[in-house]
């Protein structure tokens, strides 16, 4: 046995409101919840005098992220 509902004049079962209720709930929730997209940082450009400056710097850079991410697990 289902009780039943009138909504804009049709009969709903309670079920099928429980459902609903509950899929608006979660649904909801998680969108409020998952924030927004991250936006990406810009670096300054890299004004080395030789190609092998510029690689030791990008390579210094990649580690230090490596390092922080590391660090904040």
């Amino acid at each position: 046995m289902v009780a039943m509902y009138s909504v804009f004049g049709r009969q709903i079962g309670s079920h099928y409101l429980a459902m609903g209720v509950l899929g608006a709930l979660f649904s909801g929730s998680y969108l409020a919840l998952s924030g927004g997209s991250k936006k990406a940082t810009q670096t300054p450009p890299i004004n080395a005098s030789s190609p092998d400056e510029a690689d030791f710097i990008q390579n210094f850079l990649k580690q230090a992220d490596a390092d922080e991410k590391k660090a904040k697990h």
